[in-house]
């Protein structure tokens, strides 16, 4: 029975879509067919129409336009379930998003686009609705639980005080007289004692159960991490905070009952971050990958606002929204989702969060102020109370020099023109304590000194020794077109650069 159920609703899909394709009344086979318009049936649309793009590419364009047709007639259609209708339609116009796109059919990209703004709003209505209506019961529920549970209390106090009651009497006859004509009389007003105490217990226990209105668990917070504010930049990024102490802090809070979603955003690709992943793992932290458009325009912040304001409206449930970051940027974000009644919780460095921000959010947890970089701990120790031998200075220089391609300036220039000397020589002292006083051991001149450093680097001295530059963009410039010797040299140098250019190429 239920293949041949299958079969009838997959019959009543192709008759929808010839009546569709030969213009005929379509209304009509909806009316009669209203218990298969339902979920099933836009999964199967979406499942057959992607078979047949994949199939039948000839034919893709014209079928989606049968597709558009038909979901625009289900939409309007008022009849059945309103919401299953909506799904239907909605699945015809993101599955023929596969043939029209907006390079290819732009008249037909652009009509599917409004419709399914037009569709999205639509059944963001009735899930609000929905939930509306679903308050509105469990706030008649509870009035009904308190009207009960006041009158279970008064019947209790009434207990009390006739098994009082019973009690003084039992006690007063006992005391009267111990005859045994009194006997039957106490011992049916013990049997009465006993009944009325067992349905005291009753009551106490019903009033109890009914009293006590238990937290409802849900998953009604999606929490947003900007790695690179936890880290302070990019350049040299701080690993010492614990995503698992910040989530327990808001576990911690009542206004957090069960965690739904969470993202973190940065560019995973960076090989440092790498300290991170065994945690996020553990705790079920979504990482997404973020590769910024430029070194000044922020990715992560861009894309980490659009899918918190894409989830405030697809996910009426999610009402608690978390920012861990102290940017002032998501002061905006937060007030928008206020706009759209969500509850946003802020959690940063307390002395790094931006004041506006702070002062919007609903809640802000504090994290603690990052403990010193171990890097930062090595070279203070560097001081002239402990001296470097000749290796130290020599290890400690390399790393320092290593340094300069985590700066995204300072890489810029090794990459192009190259860093002076002189601009070199500054960054070393700033970094490395009696810097020159060490140096002055070797009795050599600084570039001497940075050559013997640099040896078996990736970096080099320039042509002329007046700065540090990469070793292939070096090389480059001593065969590329921009050599001062090449643009006024011999005919056989050119001949040698460009043969080497065409190998490159191929």
């Amino acid at each position: 029975m239920p293949n041949e159920a299958a079969n009838q609703e997959q019959d009543f899909l192709i008759d929808l879509l010839r009546a569709t394709y030969q213009n005929q009344e379509v209304y009509p086979i909806l009316q009669q067919n209203l218990s298969k318009i339902n979920d099933d049936l836009a999964l199967k649309l979406r499942k057959r129409v992607s078979d047949r793009f994949a199939k039948e590419p000839a034919i893709a364009i014209n079928l989606a336009r049968v597709i558009i047709k038909l979901s625009t007639i289900i939409q309007e259609f008022k009849q059945g379930d309103i919401a299953s209708n909506l799904e239907i339609a909605i699945a015809g116009y993101e599955t023929v998003l596969q043939v029209c796109t907006r390079e290819a059919f732009p008249h037909e990209w652009d009509v599917v686009q409004q419709a399914l703004v037009t569709a999205y709003q639509q059944r963001q209505y009735i899930l609000s609705k929905t939930i509306g209506e679903l308050r509105e019961q469990t706030v008649q529920t509870q009035s009904q639980i308190n009207t009960l549970t006041e009158q279970l209390q008064e019947e209790l106090q009434q207990a009390k005080l006739q098994v009082n009651d019973l009690t003084t009497t039992i006690t007063e006859l006992k005391q009267e007289t111990s005859s045994s004509e009194s006997a039957p009389e106490i011992t049916s007003l013990i049997a009465e004692l006993k009944e009325l105490k067992q349905r005291q217990i009753r009551v106490e226990q019903f009033t109890s159960t009914a009293h006590t209105s238990p937290k409802t668990e849900q998953f009604n917070t999606a929490i947003f991490y900007d790695i690179e504010n936890l880290t302070m930049g990019r350049s040299n990024p701080n690993l010492n905070f614990s995503l698992k102490q910040i989530q327990t802090n808001l576990e911690n809070t009542t206004l957090v009952n069960k965690i739904a979603i969470q993202c973190a955003y940065a560019d995973w690709s960076d090989s440092r971050l790498r300290l991170l992943k065994n945690e996020i793992q553990e705790l079920g932290i979504e990482a997404i990958q973020i590769f910024d458009y430029s070194h000044k325009r922020n990715a992560a912040d861009m894309q980490l606002a659009i899918d918190v304001m894409e989830l405030a409206q697809s996910r009426p449930t999610l009402q608690v929204f978390v920012i861990v970051s102290g940017d002032g940027a998501f002061a905006a974000l937060a007030k928008k989702l206020h706009e759209y009644g969500k509850t946003v919780i802020g959690c940063a460095y307390e002395g790094q969060i931006n004041r506006i921000l702070k002062s919007v959010c609903d809640c802000f947890i504090p994290i603690p102020a990052p403990q010193e970089k171990i890097k930062d701990i090595l070279i203070n120790e560097v001081t002239s109370e402990s001296p470097l031998n000749d290796d130290d200075i020599l290890v400690v220089t390399k790393n320092t020099l290593q340094n300069l391609k985590q700066n995204v300036e300072q890489l810029n220039q090794l990459k192009q023109g190259g860093i002076h000397l002189p601009q070199i020589h500054k960054i070393l002292k700033d970094n490395i304590p009696n810097f020159d006083k060490k140096r002055d051991k070797y009795g050599k001149t600084l570039t001497s000194f940075l050559k013997q450093v640099i040896e078996g680097t990736d970096i080099s001295l320039s042509i002329d020794n007046n700065k540090l530059i990469f070793k292939e963009m070096l090389t480059i410039g001593s065969n590329g077109s921009s050599n001062k010797t090449l643009n006024g040299g011999s005919s056989y140098l050119k001949t040698k650069v460009l043969t080497t250019n065409s190998v490159n190429l191929s």
